[in-house]
């Protein structure tokens, strides 16, 4: 043992020679700096990097960004529902909250917060998750989200070929089972669609319209959602398309409300943009709209076009998904563009007129409770003579909670808005009948100076 304590170096020495190495190292590190560009020298680290971890890490790490291919990550969207079912003890952090259609005795809803780590066991593996952000550097653009899987690099097969399936069948088991609805808003300024909770109380039952049209709407939609293969056969994209001519707003509110597919909402399009009139009629401020356009500077988005919304709705960017049905309503039929309303591009016009017989006892069964009274008939005969919206007889229901005297109100209302009308048209009547006579007297003054002019002339003859 003493011999051997004897043949060890001495600490002096070891101190010597770690002093020679680490001056060497320096050395080295310094040629290297001196002599080998910055960019080299990154691209050398990384390499080197790369390789130990092949050969020395025994985990794979998926990366799920939320965008794919200029559109929504699935797989992302499918994990964001997926994962706060799976929350347990183990998980560092959890968000929770509530949204308007939550009851507030329930516990909370749950989400992922960044940089939260969820552990996952499935069929013996067990995955790691988290959830990071990077702000982008341009205002306009929202912060890129992605997920990180982590498992072991003799999993990572079984994770593709089992457990991603596993999760997106989950989601949407969970997605159909959701009694929540959503409409989304686009915000400009954000380039993002925002989302809040849609909570209409109207339903096709309580919709005032004929019961024909009512039936004829139902029964398309249903046809509509079952003929998916039928579509792909005669090679068309999965979609259908509404324009919508009425008198009220009724009718957009059922449709959005029916269904938890995609629906696109597009209301008063006469009215959102001139893009949408038609173009055989002549447009009062064209040359101030051309002189507009030249003073555009070079590079500014000119904003929605004509061109632009028809290959939206029904050109390459309509391909992009399935199973949507878009809605258009206006008050103008006459003013759109008649590349807007042909056969292929609007598949039904449902015009929304105004309240009818039938549409006035379904708002007193759902206003009154009433289906049947001694008054109906003499509504009935004021509605037949006169133009009044479902909406102005559903307002003068709401005045009291006594069906008599609502139905008096609707009457006495009726009567006045009769009254008004029949005025309006025996002055409109009397107003054309001076403008006749206007017109007729000029017509015999300029005759009469006309006369006059000849005689002048023959007696200056």
């Amino acid at each position: 043992m003493a011999t051997m304590l004897k043949e060890l170096p001495s600490l002096s020495t070891l101190l010597s020679a770690y002093a020679s190495i680490s001056a060497m190292a320096m050395l080295i590190r310094t040629i290297l700096n001196e002599m080998v560009p910055e960019r080299m020298r990154n691209y050398i680290t990384s390499k080197l990097y790369d390789l130990t971890a092949a050969y020395f890490s025994s985990e794979f790490v998926f990366v799920i960004e939320d965008r794919w291919h200029a559109g929504d990550n699935q797989m992302f969207r499918a994990a964001e529902v997926y994962l706060p079912t799976i929350i347990g003890p183990s998980s560092d952090s959890i968000l929770v909250g509530f949204d308007e259609s939550s009851d507030p005795m329930e516990p909370p809803k749950r989400s992922i917060p960044v940089d939260c780590t969820i552990t996952d066991d499935f069929d013996g593996m067990r995955l790691k998750w988290s959830l990071s952000s990077i702000e982008t550097k341009k205002i306009y653009l929202p912060n890129k989200r992605f997920f990180h899987l982590t498992c072991k690099k003799s999993d990572r097969e079984r994770v593709e070929q089992r457990y991603f399936p596993y999760i997106n069948k989950t989601a949407k088991a969970i997605i159909s089972k959701s009694e929540t609805l959503n409409i989304y808003t686009y915000d400009q300024d954000c380039s993002m669609w925002e989302p809040t909770v849609f909570k209409h109380p109207a339903t096709f039952e309580t919709l005032a319209m004929e019961p024909e049209l009512k039936e004829f709407i139902m029964k398309d939609l249903d046809t509509f959602v079952e003929r998916k293969e039928f579509f792909e056969n005669v090679g068309r994209a999965w979609k259908t398309w509404f324009q919508s001519v009425r008198s009220d707003s009724e009718l957009r509110r059922v449709l959005t409300s029916t269904t938890n597919r995609s629906i696109l909402l597009i209301e008063d399009i006469d009215c959102s943009t001139k893009v949408t009139h038609d173009r055989t009629k002549a447009n009062e401020n064209s040359d101030e709209e051309d002189e507009d356009e030249l003073k555009r500077p070079m590079g500014i988005d000119p904003g929605v076009t004509l061109s632009g919304l028809l290959n939206f709705i029904d050109g390459l960017w309509s391909s992009c998904g399935h199973e949507r049905i878009i809605i258009f309503t206006t008050n103008h039929k006459e003013k759109l563009d008649s590349a807007l309303l042909r056969p292929g591009r609007m598949d039904v016009h449902i015009y929304m007129g105004y309240c009818s017989p039938a549409g006035f006892r379904k708002l007193a069964s759902s206003y009154l409770g009433i289906k049947d009274d001694k008054l109906f008939g003499c509504i009935d005969d004021l509605i037949k003579s006169i133009e009044v919206t479902p909406a102005e007889v559903a307002q003068q229901l709401m005045i009291s909670d006594e069906p008599r005297v609502a139905l008096q109100g609707l009457i006495e209302f009726l009567n006045t808005k009769k009254k008004d009308i029949e005025e309006a048209a025996t002055e409109e009547k009397v107003k054309s009948i001076k403008e006749e006579e206007t017109e007729e007297k000029k017509v015999e003054r300029q005759n009469s100076e006309l006369a006059e002019s000849e005689t002048r002339c023959i007696y200056l003859t």
